[in-house]
């Protein structure tokens, strides 16, 4: 039997409203606020209001994407949240955000962790469900607060945003060609069950974690596409910083045409478990049809997730929804209010 086409149906993305300058934080810590700046790329970064965390940030996104492709709830058949900041360690958010939603009581629920691909874990468990006929939609969920010890030097780039993807087989805006992923025991970054703040292995985290796994997956899916990158329209990966996803695209052979649109890193910094995927909806926010988009992902511990789309003419009513309702991304990061370093310490460290 041939396998059913399987896609995006819609999405939606939600930014918090907050923002802390990086130079704010260099400041509070005695740092040089231009080595800092200049050496992450980034200016600032999306802070969550204090009563906001994984499940509303979620919940936020997943409406969005009910919106933008006038889906009902309860076409939902599955619901993944991926996420390192899940509000409990016993307690789903996927049932929590699937009781706001309305979704029902007919539906697979389960809360997902690998680091940063935590999400696209479940956008491939979604594909291959829809695929094979077990589901008609289901819903992938990437949602994140900051996570970060106080003067690490990840409390400079962790940010907060949530993105939702409706996934299945009825007339998708972006059809999913190909995907695979690639996986090693590389412990770049954990934290230990009970432990507030993630650790990093510093420089570690570079050449045998993020570049080795995101190029391996990537280098795998054009064997298995039979592509090459300038077969592609556009390319989006992963954004611990600004100066990585730049790297891996040229290594790759990317241009930097292809890749400008997704990075959305150098205005709201990297929100983890939404990093790929808002770069991904930053993209289709302008996509064409007939557009080719190249995606990789990356989690740490380690893996990377590399996917092929193609977009479809209902692209376009996707983004006149979303213009309309505000939710575009390049509008949503432009909507914002700044905090300084003590409001960013009460909002995301509850002091």
């Amino acid at each position: 039997m041939k396998n059913k086409t399987v896609g995006i149906i819609s999405y939606g993305t939600y930014i918090p409203l907050y923002r802390v300058k990086l130079s704010d934080i260099a400041h509070a810590w005695r740092k040089n606020p231009g080595e800092v700046v200049g050496s992450l790329g980034i200016i600032e970064k999306s802070v969550p209001g204090v009563d906001e965390d994984a499940v509303t940030i979620a919940l936020e996104a997943a409406v969005s994407a009910l919106h933008s492709g006038n889906e009902k709830p309860t076409d939902i058949e599955a619901l993944f949240v991926g996420s390192e900041s899940h509000p409990y360690a016993v307690n789903p958010t996927s049932t929590i955000v699937g009781e706001l939603l309305g979704v029902g009581n007919h539906y697979l629920a389960a809360d997902l962790e690998f680091a940063c691909k935590a999400a696209t874990a479940g956008m491939q468990a979604i594909a291959g469900l829809a695929t094979s006929g077990h589901i008609r939609a289901g819903l992938a969920i990437g949602a994140d607060t900051a996570q970060s010890k106080p003067h690490d030097a990840l409390e400079y780039t962790s940010a907060s945003a949530g993105v939702a993807y409706l996934i299945g087989t009825d007339e998708p805006v972006a059809e999913l060609l190909s995907y695979t992923s690639y996986s090693s025991d590389t412990p770049d970054f954990w934290r230990r069950d009970g432990i507030r703040y993630p650790t990093h292995a510093g420089r570690f985290t570079g050449e045998p974690a993020y570049f080795a796994h995101v190029i391996g997956s990537s280098n795998r899916l054009f064997e298995q596409a039979h592509i090459k990158p300038g077969d592609i329209t556009h390319c989006v990966f992963h954004m611990p910083n600004a100066k990585f996803p730049r790297d891996v695209a040229r290594r790759l052979g990317f241009s930097h045409e292809q890749l400008a649109s997704s990075l959305t890193v150098d205005l709201i910094g990297n929100p983890y478990s939404a990093s790929a995927l808002l770069g991904l909806a930053a993209t289709l926010d302008v996509a064409k049809p007939g557009d080719m988009i190249f995606m990789a992902s990356y989690g740490s511990g380690a893996g990377s997730d590399a996917f092929l789309w193609q977009v479809g003419k209902g692209i376009v009513d996707i983004q006149k929804q979303r213009k309309k309702r505000g939710e575009l991304v390049d509008q949503q990061v432009a909507h914002k209010m700044n905090i300084d370093y003590v409001g960013y310490l009460k909002n995301t460290h509850k002091i």
